[in-house]
């Protein structure tokens, strides 16, 4: 079994992330290759919570160019993470 803080990357803080918290609704940057299932697993073993739903996007990175040079930023995947009506909220600005 993979390790979940391998799964969970990081917080996603935005102001539509912020916005969802009030519907018990985490954002989270998640590994490209992690399922909902894995997701699910991961959130409830680090943050101690139980995880009602988990919606995943996967976000194509945007073209960007520096001079002549063009490229583009990398791809990543997202989930948004919804809790129980009785779990505790979490704790993103520690």
């Amino acid at each position: 079994m993979r390790n979940p803080r391998d799964i969970i990357i990081e917080p996603l803080v935005t102001e539509k992330s912020t916005a969802q918290m009030e519907e018990k609704k985490y954002s989270f940057v998640v590994d490209k290759k992690a399922n909902k299932i894995e997701i699910k697993k991961a959130v409830e073993e680090i943050f101690g919570v139980k995880v009602k739903d988990v919606n995943t996007i996967s976000v194509k990175g945007k073209p960007r160019r520096v001079g002549v040079h063009r490229g583009y930023r990398p791809s990543w995947k997202k989930a948004i993470v919804t809790l129980h009506e009785g779990s505790k909220p979490i704790e993103i600005y520690e």
